[in-house]
């Protein structure tokens, strides 16, 4: 299971063993499935350099589902919502010539407040729009229930904590664990 993404996939901050993927390898093993999580996040990633990246991501590693976490960094850049459509599409594309293609989760994010309210209405419309376009599971918002709150972000307010990490795992958990099987 590949998940690219930001900083909030590479558990910027905390150990990487406290990353919402390293809780979800946990799970895995816990449930006794075979699957093995690779955390391709990267601090600072926008979309476009996750579509930069994902050719080499795919063809680096046998890949049965691709979480793609991308778009917060955009979003706090202004960064117009159809490139960042433009990008997830061809992070899609480029995931469906993937021999065999692995199944996709999308992982929703919104955009800061600041920017406007059309701004922020035309960002977060774009995930469960892609997801749907793409038969690809959809995480709604992957910091729901963290988002906010003092106690489960770091002194950034950005970035979760390890418990907040841990919500995150919860969060994507409910959404990927169908997929796995038994």
């Amino acid at each position: 299971i590949l998940f690219v993404g930001t900083s909030l996939t590479a558990g910027y901050g905390l150990d990487p063993a406290e990353s919402y993927p390293a809780r979800i390898q946990e799970k895995i093993d816990e449930a006794g499935l075979r699957y093995r999580v690779i955390n391709a996040g990267v601090s600072g990633e926008t979309s476009a350099g996750t579509r930069r990246r994902i050719d080499w991501l795919l063809g680096a590693h046998p890949v049965s589902v691709l979480v793609v976490e991308t778009g917060g960094n955009d979003g706090l850049r202004g960064i117009d919502p159809e490139d960042v459509r433009a990008n997830i599409q061809a992070i899609f594309d480029r995931a469906r010539r993937h021999s065999p293609p692995p199944a996709l989760v999308l992982v929703g994010m919104a955009a800061p407040p600041n920017l406007g309210s059309r701004y922020a209405d035309s960002f977060r419309a774009l995930y469960p729009e892609l997801a749907r376009r793409n038969g690809a599971v959809l995480v709604p918002f992957l910091l729901e229930g963290v988002a906010g709150i003092t106690r489960l972000n770091q002194p950034d307010g950005i970035h979760p904590t390890a418990e907040g990490q841990r919500r995150l795992a919860e969060t994507v958990w409910k959404h990927l664990r169908p997929l796995l099987g038994s």
